[in-house]
């Protein structure tokens, strides 16, 4: 054997032919290896008895032995394993440390062991080689949506060989693994995992990638900013992650650039200019960022271009006005969501491949283009929540005609535009495949066309907050497709057709705030997929068909503020999906069904200002998502179920007042949170929290020594002050006689509980009647503050004296008395007593006193005089819109209890601001009734002379507040008088302008200035002292879903309706202030989620 002839040894192993591995991995089964291949390569080397003279000359050669050994190692080292061997190997220790790295409940990488093949592992495919000898390596890794989780090993980074790369739809964390040494990737696809970090800069090193999707992770960073050194990029995907920053310039160099998602990120700045360059491009999205500016105008020019979607940015300007003469190949234009506007130019009817138009919530005006008709192919068309308008001439409405050509139309949104006039008849000339028709929140008017009733396959039908009225006509049961019906807040009359019943798939049916008048149709009873029915503020009548609500869908049921009445008809055993019920305001009647316990998922419950008697069902108890629970103003009585409303631990809000509970109030669960729970009005209620300020419960023994007290304390002196009280009245009668007869008109009594004060203790309180005292004048006198210690009055009074040489001012004196005399309410300026006496010059005086407001009028809120120049003086005064709006219910409050619930109806005849005053939490307080009326009294009566003094002919009010019927002649006050008062005062309070402010002339006051501006221009009307609380206010495009915005809306909406010209046409206080309390509830639970 030849020693200095080559050893070529061959390395097997399980695995296959494995390649080279570099010496930095070698392990120590590599050196136990080479260690046994020396040990076999000495044996092979054993000498022959020939030469064993020359080895032992060998031996006898110190310096040879080692260099044999060198040799032979060397040989070993450098012929013992090709680089293709030790390449495989790699590859599959990579494998291997990638497995150990992941997590694998699934099994899926259960097939990588020792035992099987490499190139036969699961996901792993491999290719020969040709630099190796023609061995396996591996290619492509593909585990997509294997249910992997874990870190991705940075060992895959040695797979030298991968030109695939495919982990998507795992739940891989970490960062991203540096892979920029794999020089052929062609395909990085890391998305929908949770990864985090930055996009790694060194992958622009990875020249040869051609697909690179990293969306829908974690990643933040910015974008690489070399990204177009990827020069065979072709389709890049970085969207649904949170990436900051700008899109760089150099993006524009990937020149074979085809599809390119960065929506969903928060990237700023502007669109760079180079992305106008990729001619290649077919799909461009970068929706759902930050960016601004303009438009690049070079991206108008890509004629490849199929998918363009700049949607929800901050994009400004104009689009060219011959952008459709470029964008040949566009199907999908979606600019929804920016700043743009000016119009819609008609070039884009030659685009003539669009199929979808999304360009929402923008600022475009003007018409809407005709020559959108010339696009044969279009499906969706998109413009709601924009300027866009029609003047209710035939040409301005020429564009729905048009659209009678796209034969393949399926959703028409037309939504918050300012489209005016009547609705076209050609509507039901739109394609017969119309899915979705959405026109609410305009301005049209008139009735619904018949033809709508043409487009059979509608599911979708939005009219909602326009001004259309007449009836619904049968048209409405032709669409039996409808799935979704909005009708409300519109003007429709007469009854809901029961032809509403042959809409069978119908899932939500909005017909609230109109005028529908009749009962629920029973055909309601077809509707078994019904989950939402809003029939509130109508004028239904009557008992509610027990089969008409029985949808087992149903999961909103609001019936309130109608006139329906007989029992609770709901057959609560077949809601079990109910989650609210809203039955206010109405007149039923009865007990509350026990059967209501079974809706468990019920979460809010409104069944106030109904006539329910009986007692609160225990199996409330079972409603455990139970939030809002509002009874008041019942005929509910008993004991509050304490065991069952304690352990509802949802409950947030409970309104249980002006009933006849009795008993002890609980004191756990809503019941310790005072701002909770409404208690007032329930006579025989005691205990509870302490915070709840209710009176102490009464034991046994107290009982007992009340009745004691009854019998002797009382009714023994009360018997001898009968007989005492007979005598004086014999001797009393003669005297009373002539003093009724010295008196000009009667003064009526206050009782005892009203101190009595004297001429010259108020003048003597008042300094006598000093102008450092006075607080203000009015028509019939002067107001003056004052404290009456002597007479218990610790607290600061206001004294209005009554100038009696004024013509009235007398008679104003003695209305007065009489309102004030027998009525009670929070928000009523509270009489302390009155005094009709002879002053120092025997002249007749007449005074009233209330308790001093130190917060003034409304009217000083609303109109504050300048601020004193800086240095000196208090800032003007200013109410925000909350307080406003809370001012606004108080004051509708007080009014329905005068006009409804005081027993004799009465009438202000006065209201304006500064008849209002304030308390100490700015809370209402209506007072000045120098001119009140009693409705039933003149109502009953006949008509009065025109010469009687207490005639109210010529009704005095303020001018701008007055009602129109009474200048137009009318005789008799009445409740809609105060109505159209309220209206003013709410315009007032809302715009910040008096209805006398200079700029009404030539015919424009304030009811007409609001309601020109009514609903989509109310930005110009609003107060813009308002602007800081309610900035949205002062934007030309308000979200329609925005709590300010609803609760403002109502607000116009409801003094619009107070100031109709007809009285007949104008609504009740009592709607008006149900409607407000609704309105302030959700505004104000808006505010708190917030």
């Amino acid at each position: 054997m030849d020693v200095n002839a080559p050893v070529k040894l061959s390395l097997i192993s399980p695995l296959g032919p494995q390649p080279a591995e570099h010496p930095a991995h070698t392990s120590r089964a590599e050196g136990a290896t080479r260690t046994r291949l020396l040990s076999s390569l000495l044996l092979r080397l054993r000498p022959s008895r020939a030469q064993a003279m020359n080895l032992y000359m060998l031996k006898q050669t110190s310096l040879l032995l080692p260099l044999l050994l060198c040799c032979v190692c060397n040989t070993v080292r450098c012929s013992a394993a090709p680089d293709t061997n030790t390449s495989a190997e790699t590859d599959a220790l990579a494998l291997l440390e990638f497995k150990r790295a992941a997590s694998d409940p699934g099994g899926a990488l259960s097939s990588w062991n020792a035992s099987t093949s490499l190139c036969q592992w699961k996901g792993v495919t491999c290719a020969d080689d040709p630099k190796n000898n023609g061995a396996g390596r591996v290619t492509e890794l593909r585990l997509a949506d294997r249910g992997l989780s874990g870190a991705i090993a940075g060992s895959v980074g040695n797979l030298t060989a991968l030109r695939v790369l495919d982990l998507s739809n795992n739940r891989f964390s970490g960062r991203i693994p540096a892979v920029d040494s794999i020089r052929g990737l062609q395909v990085l696809d890391l998305s929908t995992n949770s990864l985090e970090g930055s996009v790694p800069d060194a992958l622009t090193n990875c020249s040869s990638l051609e697909r690179l999707w990293l969306y829908s992770n974690a990643l933040t960073g910015s974008i690489p900013r070399n990204i177009g050194y990827l020069s065979n990029l072709v389709n890049f995907d970085l969207s649904g992650n949170n990436l900051t920053g700008t899109i760089p310039p150099s993006i524009g160099n990937a020149s074979r650039l085809d599809v390119l998602y960065l929506g969903g990120n928060q990237l700023t700045g502007s669109i760079p200019d180079g992305v106008g360059e990729l001619s290649a491009m077919s799909v461009l999205e970068l929706n759902n960022n930050l960016l601004s500016g303009s438009i690049p105008s070079t991206l108008f020019n890509l004629s490849s271009l199929q998918t363009l979607d700049l949607g929800s940015n901050m994009l400004v300007d104009t689009l060219p006005s011959d952008m459709g003469d470029w964008l040949v190949s566009l199907q999908s234009l979606f600019l929804n969501g920016n700043q743009l506007q000016g119009q819609i130019p008609s070039s884009i009817g030659r685009a003539s491949e669009l199929q979808s138009i999304h360009i929402s919530a923008n600022r475009f005006s003007g018409p809407i283009p005709a020559s959108l008709g010339n696009l044969s192919k279009l499906s969706t068309l998109n413009l709601e929540e924009n300027a866009l308008e029609t003047r209710g001439d035939d040409q301005s409405w020429g564009f729905l005609a048009a659209l009678g050509n796209c034969a393949l139309l399926n959703s028409l949104s037309l939504d918050n535009n300012n489209l005016q006039g009547e609705l076209p008849d050609s509507i039901g000339n739109l394609a017969p495949g119309l899915q979705v028709l959405r026109m609410g929140f305009n301005n049209m008017s008139g009735t619904v066309p018949p033809g709508i009733g043409k487009l059979r396959n509608l599911t979708t039908l939005g009219l909602s907050h326009n001004r259309f009225t007449g009836v619904l006509g049968g048209w409405l049961g032709n669409l039996e497709n409808l799935q979704y019906v909005d009708l409300e807040s519109n003007g429709f009359t007469g009854p809901i057709p029961p032809s509403a019943g042959n809409l069978t798939q119908l899932l939500a049916l909005k017909l609230a705030n109109n005028g529908f008048q009749g009962s629920v149709p029973a055909s309601f009873g077809n509707l078994q997929q019904l989950a939402y029915l809003d029939l509130s503020y109508n004028n239904l009548r009557g008992s509610v068909p027990g089969e008409a609500l029985t949808s087992p869908r149903m999961r909103t049921c609001v019936l309130s503020y109608n006139s329906l009445e007989g029992s609770i008809p709901l057959d609560f055993s077949r809601l079990q999906e109910l989650t609210e019920l809203s039955l206010s305001s109405n007149a039923f009647t009865g007990d509350i069904p026990d059967s209501i316990g079974q809706c468990q998922m019920l979460q809010t419950v409104e069944m106030d200002r109904n006539l329910l008697t009986g007692n609160v069902p225990v199996s409330f108890g079972n409603l455990k998502s139970l939030s809002t629970l509002n009874l008041s103003h019942n005929n509910l009585s008993g004991p509050i179920p304490s065991a069952a409303l304690t352990g509802l631990q949802y409950l947030t809000r409970l309104d249980i007042s002006y009933n006849d509970f009795t008993g002890e109030v609980p004191r756990d669960g809503v019941f310790a949170n005072a701002t909770a729970v409404s208690l007032q009005g329930n006579r025989g209620l005691c205990g509870g929290a302490t915070t709840l300020h209710m009176p102490s419960c009464r034991t046994r023994s107290n009982k007992r020594a009340e009745t004691q007290y009854y019998l002797i304390e009382v009714l023994i002196p009360v018997f001898g002050f009968m007989s005492l009280a007979l005598l004086i009245y014999f001797l009393l009668i003669e005297k009373t006689t002539r003093r009724r007869r010295r008196q000009h008109l009667p003064f009526p009594s206050f009782g005892k509980q009203f101190p009595k004060v004297t001429y010259q203790d108020l003048a003597q309180a008042t300094k006598d009647f000093s102008e450092s005292n006075l607080v203000g004048r009015g028509s019939y006198g002067s107001v003056y503050r004052c404290r009456l210690k002597e007479h218990g009055m610790e607290e600061e009074m206001a004294v209005k004296v009554f100038d009696l040489e004024m013509p009235g001012a007398e008679r104003s004196f003695l209305a007065e008395c009489e309102a004030l005399r027998s009525i009670q309410h929070r928000n009523l300026l509270p009489i302390r007593t009155a005094c009709s006496a002879v002053d120092n010059r025997g002249g007749m005086f007449k005074a009233l006193l209330y308790e001093f407001m130190p917060n003034g009028s409304l009217d000083t809120w609303l109109h504050p005089r300048a601020a004193p120049p800086a240095g000196g003086g208090k800032a003007p005064k200013r109410l925000g819109f909350s307080q406003r709006v809370n001012v606004i219910v108080n004051v509708a409050d007080v009014l329905d209890y005068l006009h409804h619930e005081c027993g004799r109806p009465t009438v202000h005849c006065d209201l304006k601001p500064s008849n209002i005053l304030l308390d100490d939490d700015l809370n209402a307080l209506l007072g000045d009734f120098g001119i009140a009326r009693f409705y039933a009294d003149s109502k009953s009566a006949p008509p009065p002379a025109v010469d009687d003094p207490t005639s109210s002919v010529g009704v005095r009010g303020t001018i701008g507040y007055i009602a129109p019927e009474y200048a137009g002649g009318v005789r008799l006050a009445s409740t809609s008088g105060d109505v159209y008062s309220f209206g003013v005062v709410v315009l007032e309070m809302v715009t910040g302008k008096r209805p006398t402010d200079p700029t009404f002339k030539d015919g424009l006051d304030i009811v007409n200035f609001v309601s020109s501006n009514f609903p989509h221009q109310i930005s110009r009307v609003v107060d813009p002292r308002l602007s800081e609380e309610c900035k949205e206010f002062s934007r030309d495009k308000v979200e329609p879903e925005n709590a300010a915005y609803q609760c403002l809306l109502c607000l116009l909406q409801v003094a619009l309706s107070c100031t109709h010209p007809s009285p007949s046409e104008r609504v009740s206080i009592k709607e008006v202030a149900n409607k407000l309390h609704a309105t302030q509830m959700a505004y104000e639970g808006a505010k708190e989620k917030k």
